[in-house]
């Protein structure tokens, strides 16, 4: 842009000002408004400060002192009440347009008074009718006068006149109209028709600067109440990448932090107002900045609800805020505006609006985004199992009441049976137990404690050989053994394991203890020979044959065979029964037969559920996914994987809930089902973050569910996604091709969303990385696609170098394909270039011709994909000829940049047909191309003979095919040209 004190003429200061105008939003470029008006007041030219000041009023009203907009308006009204010939029409169309800014504008100002907004509306009606123009854009702003002040009766009138009037030139676009009509509808109660009227803002159909922005804030609310969460999912992240830029969209900011906070995603709500501290303070426009402070109460409020009162969290500059502090302040500072508006409008209707925003109970009580954030509430804990309905409140829980319950699920062999025994622990106190009692609740004790319960497991085994079960005594013994191999003392825990091996066998085989307290023991040993298995392979894969492989198998068997054939008859032993078959399926994988390892994994899982125990297939089941994913079985590893979510939801931990959630979307994504696939990863990344792994399990999740959302095409969700994931991936724990797959796509999303200089940047970094690997492929093909969207940024020198280091690398990997593409894209990056474009534009097309001769395949299809090449080659090089032509060139150098260019495309037509129909729409468009050239240089029976190739060429063709259609019209089109020329 100009500098400051420049002299600039109109056409400069013109520039200057759509420069400014394509500035970010915000105080920079209304100070630099500013200065243009200062550069057109010293032209002299009456016109000129018309558009300095329509410029300054347009900056303004996009930023957030819409309040300095009423002066230059003022002005501006004043020039054409004393001079109405200086405005041209542009700027007369522009002068009745802003009124509709003003009239409003005004409302959200509280000192304005009602009445001077009644005559500002007044004078807007009276100036449209001596215009000309329709009242529908009076009866538009009417309405978003008597809504704001809460006169609704006048406001439904305003409302009906609105839409009964015909649209003109003055009518605001489609977009920001039905997202006025979509918002009444809401505020009205029809949720679903406010949707249906905004559908075609949603869907693109109509766009404006700040459409679809404000509609999908607007959306988000009526989506949560209808249950759309899914919808309410993207139209977050979606709307958030479009407002967050946009320094005058405060409102449609708050509503995204409103939606966070009813939704169970206050951290993420933190990490918006984070972003943007200055929307606290910004006084241009009170009304926005009043919903602001009345969306920052709620959330407040919200973490106050959940205990966090005390969290420091982003406030008004200049000091520290906790979250009661900031709930306190924004209260009162939203509710001293909403007085001072309902002050203005003789009503209390904006501060009962603002109190019913801030008091509003959460929607949904957990809606995962997908994105990064810091949780804010520690992840839910499983309640502890209901006291007996017996219990009181004033007496406390009934002790025997928690000892049945506590047996009950202890018989079950249920998750809760700690916690129950613990709840017994804490009623007992100091009260005396039987032995049993205390042993079984010890025991327990121990159960909880894991690696940490040896002693208590040998104090339990005291306790029942006191209760007169040597049995269970013997089966205690083991448990505490089994927690010393957890704790890698195997060989300590398999020799602690012995003695009551050897010993339950002899008591069951005099019949002094049963099957399922036989079975504990050697379950227990089994599980510690498991273990050796384990370290053995960490170590150095130990495999079939191996002695520890072979003596965990027997322990296995041994236990299969005691229990089994009474798996019916007690749901312990089935538990025992079940679990050797899973270790004989485990024992099958170590010894590298997959196959026999699925089956008796899927047996042993069936076992635990036919038993009534499916929260211990869980292990075994997650285990069967990645072995059926080894076999290429994607149908039973996703059988599995869908079984063990079922069979673990409600005892997993959020590790476990993350861990199988991604597991289930890599299956659904590897075949193909992109929708399944995003929905489980979507949760693998929430369950990630409450477990505390969003760097590193919540980061892959992210990076994950950004692939699958860019393969359905949701390119603003999948941004949104991948940019939250970017910056907690690692090489050293995620794998460098995982950061560059997210740069990689990033790139792909940005390119669809146009945001082409961000595009560059992420597959540069991609590029820089892969620059280092052995295979060069990935290297050159992004430096390629980054050269591809610098030119689209017209960012021209550096479009240039990358494709030159793209050309390098294809040429260095003997890809012809990728050097004559990136020799053609250079060529046509030059011919832009002013002074000898042209002819370095003719080198590189010459080259990239070259290039395809001189190579010569011996394989029949590359030789075709060769020929294919050439022929494209020669049809860009004839393009780019033809409209290298001046518009005010010589006849006589057009006509010879047109032969140069015919000869060209010639070759193209011929090269495509020596391809058959395989290449025949590029041979048609080849042709087609060359008869308008001919037509141009004035061979109109050349042209005719051109057109009706084509023609022929389709005689039989679909007519259903676009291209086919295309094709036929265009000839058709040069035929008539050629006849009215002959």
């Amino acid at each position: 842009m100009s500098g400051t004190g420049e002299n600039l003429d109109f056409d400069a200061l013109r520039q200057a000002m759509q420069e400014n105008y394509e500035q970010p939003e915000g105080p920079a470029r209304n100070a630099r408004a500013e200065v243009l008006l200062a550069e057109a007041e010293k032209l002299n030219i009456p016109l000129a400060v018309i558009e300095a000041l329509g410029h300054q009023l347009k900056v303004y009203n996009y930023s957030s002192e819409k309040d300095r907009m009423f002066v230059p308006f003022a002005r501006l009204l004043r020039m054409w009440d004393e001079r109405p010939e200086d405005f041209d029409e542009y700027e007369t169309h522009s002068l009745h347009w802003v009124f509709k800014w003003v009239s409003s504008g005004m409302v959200g100002q509280p000192h304005v008074p009602l009445a001077s907004i009644e005559k500002w509306l007044g004078e807007m009606e009276h100036r449209y009718r001596l215009a000309g123009h329709s009242e529908r854009a009076v009866r538009s702003t009417e309405f978003t006068v008597a809504r704001s002040i809460g006169d609704l009766a006048r406001a439904e009138r305003a409302y009906t006149a609105w839409l009964a009037a015909d649209r003109d030139s003055m009518a605001d676009c489609h977009a920001c109209e039905l997202h006025d009509q979509g918002w009444w509808r809401a505020e009205r109660g029809s949720d679903a028709e406010a949707l249906e009227l905004w559908r075609p803002v949603l869907a693109g159909e109509y766009t404006c600067a700040h459409e679809p922005h404000a509609v999908l804030a607007s959306s988000l609310l009526p989506l949560l109440r209808l249950g759309r969460l899914d919808e309410a999912r993207a139209h977050h992240l979606r709307g958030f990448r479009l407002v967050r830029p946009m320094e005058s969209m405060r409102g449609a900011y708050a509503d995204h932090v409103e939606f966070c906070a009813l939704t169970g995603n206050e951290a993420r709500a933190l990490e918006l107002l984070a972003e943007r501290p200055a929307y606290f303070t910004d006084a241009g426009e009170p009304r926005s900045r009043m919903d602001f402070l009345a969306v920052v109460a709620l959330l407040m409020d919200r973490l106050t609800s959940l205990g966090l009162g005390a969290q420091t969290v982003p406030g008004p500059a200049g000091r520290t805020w906790t979250a009661g502090e900031l709930a306190s302040h924004a209260r009162v500072e939203a509710l001293s505006l909403a007085d001072r508006f309902d002050e203005r409008n003789g009503t209390a209707y904006v501060s009962g609006r603002v109190r019913e925003r801030m008091g509003q109970p959460p929607l949904v009580e957990r809606l995962p985004l997908g994105v990064r954030a810091t949780p804010t509430v520690a992840a839910p804990v499983r309640p502890a199992p209901a006291a007996s309905a017996d219990a009181t409140a004033d007496d406390g829980p009934d002790l025997a009441a928690l000892l049945a319950e506590a047996r009950r699920l202890s018989a079950a062999l249920h998750p809760d049976s700690v916690a129950a025994w613990a709840a017994v622990a804490e009623a007992a106190g100091d009260e005396e137990l039987t032995p049993r009692d205390r042993a079984e609740l010890t025991d327990h004790e121990a159960m909880g404690l894991g690696p940490e319960g040896v002693e208590l497991f040998a104090r339990a085994a005291e306790l029942y050989e006191a209760a007169g079960d040597p049995g269970e005594a013997l089966a205690a013994r083991a448990r505490g053994a089994y927690v010393l191999a957890l704790s890698g003392r195997t060989r300590e825990a398999l020799a602690a394991v012995s003695e009551p091996y050897e010993r339950v066998l002899a008591l069951f085989a005099e019949g002094g203890t049963g099957v399922p307290q036989a079975a504990s023991v050697l379950v227990g040993r089994a599980r510690i020979l498991l273990q050796r298995v384990h370290e053995a392979a960490e170590v150095n894969g130990a495999g079939d044959g191996s002695e520890v492989l072979a003596a965990a198998e027997t322990a296995a068997r041994e236990l299969l065979a005691l229990a089994g054939p009474e798996a019916g008859n007690d749901v312990l032993v089935a538990s025992r029964a079940a679990e050797a078959q899973a270790m004989l399926g485990e024992l099958a994988a170590h010894a590298g037969d997959a196959e026999r390892a699925a089956e008796l994994l899927t047996r042993g899982s069936e076992a635990f559920v036919a038993a009534g125990l499916p929260w211990f297939a869980v292990e075994y089941e997650a285990r069967l996914t990645g072995i059926a994913r080894h076999l290429g079985d994607a149908e039973a590893a996703e059988r599995a994987a869908r079984a063990a979510l079922e069979h673990g939801a409600a005892f997993l931990e959020p590790t476990g809930h993350a861990q199988l959630h991604l597991q289930l979307a890599e299956i659904l994504g590897a075949t193909g089902q992109f929708g399944p696939a995003a929905d489980h990863a979507l949760e693998a990344s929430h369950w990630a973050d409450e477990a505390g792994d969003g760097p590193t399990l919540g980061a892959w999740a992210r990076h994950q569910l950004g692939g699958f959302l860019l393969r359905q095409d949701h390119w603003a969700e999948a941004a949104e996604v991948l940019e939250s994931a970017l910056p907690e991936l690692s090489a050293q724990t995620h794998g460098d091709g995982a950061i560059v797959q997210t740069h990689w796509w990033l790139g792909d999303c940005l390119t669809e969303l146009g945001e082409h200089r961000e595009a560059a940047e992420h597959w540069l970094q991609a590029a820089e990385i892969a620059r280092h690997w052995p295979e060069q492929r990935d290297h050159a093909m992004l430096a390629h696609l980054a050269a591809e969207a610098l030119g689209h940024a017209e960012l021209l020198p550096q479009a240039e170098q990358a494709y030159a280091r793209a050309g390098d690398l294809w040429r260095s990997l003997g890809n012809v394909h990728g050097l004559i593409r990136s020799l053609r894209a250079r060529a046509w990056l030059a011919v832009r270039e002013e002074g000898s474009g042209l002819d370095t534009a003719r080198e590189l097309m010459g080259e990239a011709v070259r290039a395809c001769e001189d190579e010569v395949p011996e394989d029949h299809e590359e030789r075709e994909q060769l020929v294919a090449e050439l022929a494209q080659t020669h049809r860009q090089f004839g393009d780019l000829v033809a409209r290298s032509a001046p518009d005010d060139a010589e006849d006589e150098l057009i006509y010879a940049l047109f032969e140069e260019a015919l000869a060209h495309v010639t070759l193209a037509v011929a090269g495509f047909l020596s391809l058959g129909e395989d290449a025949l729409h590029s041979r048609t468009g080849a042709q087609l191309a060359a008869g308008w050239l001919e037509a141009d240089l004035e061979h109109p029976d050349w042209a005719a003979a051109r057109a009706r190739e084509v023609l022929a060429a389709y005689a039989e063709g679909d007519g259903a095919d676009e291209t086919v259609v295309a094709r036929r019209g265009e000839a058709e089109r040069l035929l008539r040209a050629t006849e009215s020329s002959a």
